[in-house]
């Protein structure tokens, strides 16, 4: 049965109309570009403030100059700097910069403050002259070409520092190494000195071992001659250390009688001790604690390049202060450093047990803490605070460790430092991967960039993206925290040393191997200038495709002294079909550049 025509309704035909509204709209349009000059227009805009292009395009509209958008002939200009890495001659200009400047890198100090100073007026006082402070680091960094670390903007992580500074009779300095300068504060010494007189200040190398004789040597004479007391220690192997010892005592002690007393138990330990350590090569390393404090105590205070142990620098921290203490009998030192530079790892070391948690990621240590190690020592641990100081760029301070790496949002910067650091065969034979030579216009001698090292790091690892290109963040990620953990182990030379003879890498002693596959197709893939100018120039020439099934010619000729044959005699056979299932990534790896 139809439905029976009724009256018009007017609201069915609105509903209509209103869920038909884009069927007879066209998706073609036209729109002005404004890509010429309007000669229609009025300009009776008021401008009091422009940027650099508005002011270029104001001066070239003054000159008569027409601009058009064009869409062709688009050309791709390719930089033959790394990123983040610089030249001799930037490096000496951007040092001579830094001199000039040095005596503006201060610390916020605490102001002045009595017994009739209420908490009300010191903590306005503090956030007035953190305040004042960072003012004049800003004005500093409105100078061209200089670039500071990205300090602590907290006031608390300061205060905590105040604080630490106040209650210590020692102020420890812990630096990496590996680059000692890079986390020195100079001016931490001098407000040391302020805050009391008979504090004293030192500098403590932590990692070295990653540190030859040698090296150490170097750094000695070099921290005697400008006045800085510093001493070289390693928590790592402290550590280790630590683990054998009482791996080899949890053996020992499940063999232990237990109707045994006490006095027989000590004297049963003693003589476990010296028989491990008859076990053990000789050395000052392994040599007990009664013998060292002897040991110490006829070294004078100065730098030398001995490799002080955990004993050893308990005993020169207990030593080392002679002078009035700010608890009556009892020896404070306070521990201050950047962030992942090992003051927490030195601790635990220290106390043979995980007093204070360790991360990978910088700033793990949120409030300072103390720590009893004797009736006459006291360790204060300060949270890891990133001074004010010159860098050349961000990239610098991902790679040694001072920002996360996890939380870079540039990661070629960062590897293309590394690159030009460590040598191509380092690279090639720690990674097990080929890196792409230099091109034949390019200097031999060059390193490799970013893109080379992380293709190859990518494909040999297998970490691709879903569109079939290798994952280069997520490979980059993994080669700077080798750099930060010394698998790719890269010491800076003290100032007057040359980094060449400082740090020698091993020569290159592999034979010429053949290319892997994957190495191949990375060369292949990259797009030179030459293959550019080569296909403009290119002649066209025309010529006829069939697409489907192969053409069967109608006749052929017959060949004397032979049959006449059909090219494909069988045409619903599928030949010349094997690149049927080939991966998209191949197909179409032009694209991928």
């Amino acid at each position: 049965m139809t439905k029976k025509k009724g009256k018009p309704q007017l609201g069915r035909s609105l509903i209509k109309a209103k869920g038909n509204k884009f069927h007879n709209r066209s998706s073609l349009h036209t729109t002005e570009l404004n890509d010429g000059y309007d000669w229609g227009r009025a300009n009776v805009a008021s401008i009091t403030e422009q940027n650099d292009l508005d002011a270029f395009l104001a001066t070239a509209e003054l000159a008569g100059t027409d601009f058009t958008a064009e869409k062709l002939n688009v050309t791709v200009v390719r930089s033959n700097t790394l990123s983040g890495v610089l030249s001799a001659s930037e490096k000496a200009d951007l040092k001579k910069l830094h001199e000039q400047h040095k005596q503006f890198l201060k610390i916020p100090r605490r102001p002045a403050w009595d017994e009739t100073t209420t908490a009300e007026e010191l903590h306005a006082l503090e956030k007035e002259s953190f305040i004042n402070w960072r003012r004049e680091l800003s004005e500093l960094q409105e100078t061209e070409g200089i670039i500071l670390t990205p300090y602590e903007k907290n006031l608390e992580f300061w205060r905590q520092l105040w604080r630490v500074v106040e209650r210590s009779d020692v102020v420890v300095q812990i630096v990496d190494a590996r680059n000692p300068l890079l986390f020195y504060c100079e001016d931490l010494v001098k407000y040391v000195a302020e805050v009391g007189p008979n504090k004293q200040s030192m500098v403590l190398f932590n990692k070295c071992d990653f540190l030859t004789e040698e090296q150490r040597k170097s750094w000695a004479e070099y921290l005697t001659s400008v006045g800085i007391h510093a001493v070289f220690f390693s928590a790592l192997l402290e550590s280790e250390e630590a683990k054998q010892d009482s791996s080899g005592d949890e053996d020992e002690e499940a063999s232990l009688d237990e109707s045994s007393d006490e006095s027989s138990y000590e004297s049963l330990c003693e003589s476990m001790y010296e028989t491990c350590d008859e076990s053990r090569p000789c050395s000052a390393r392994n040599s007990p604690l009664r013998t060292v404090d002897k040991k110490v105590s006829e070294k004078p205070l100065e730098n030398t390049s001995h490799l002080y142990t955990k004993d050893e620098l308990l005993h020169l921290f207990k030593t080392m202060h002679t002078g009035p203490k700010v608890k009556d009998g009892m020896t404070t030192v306070g521990l201050v450093g950047y962030p992942n530079v090992g003051k927490s790892s030195t601790i635990n070391s220290l106390l043979q047990s995980k007093k204070v948690s360790v991360s990978m990621t910088p700033g793990k240590t949120k409030h300072f803490q103390t720590l009893h190690l004797a009736e006459d020592l006291c360790l204060c641990d300060c949270p890891g605070l990133v001074f004010p100081n010159f860098v050349s760029n961000k990239a610098e301070m991902i790679v040694h460790g001072i920002l996360p790496i996890d939380r870079m949002t540039d990661h070629v910067a960062p590897t293309n430092i590394v690159a030009s650091l460590i040598p191509r065969h380092i690279l090639e034979c720690t990674y097990g991967i080929l890196l792409p030579p230099p091109h034949e216009s390019d200097n031999p001698d060059r390193p490799p960039t970013a893109e080379e090292l992380l293709n190859a790091y990518g494909y040999m690892r297998g970490y691709m993206t879903p569109s079939g290109v290798p994952d280069n963040p997520r490979s980059s990620r993994y080669i700077l925290k080798d750099f930060v953990n010394g698998k790719l182990l890269y010491c800076a030379a003290p100032p007057g040393v040359p980094q060449d003879k400082y740090h020698v890498f091993p020569p290159d002693g592999r034979k010429k191997a053949a290319a892997s596959h994957q190495a191949k197709r990375a060369w292949e893939r990259k797009i030179t200038s030459g293959d550019i100018d080569k296909d403009f120039f290119r002649k066209n020439t025309s010529q006829a495709h069939s697409k489907g099934k192969i053409c069967i010619p109608s006749s052929v000729q017959a060949q004397p002294g032979g049959s006449s044959e059909i090219g494909n005699s069988k045409p619903w056979k599928r030949h010349h079909n094997t690149n049927k299932r080939e991966k998209l990534r191949r197909v179409y790896a032009a694209h991928d550049l």
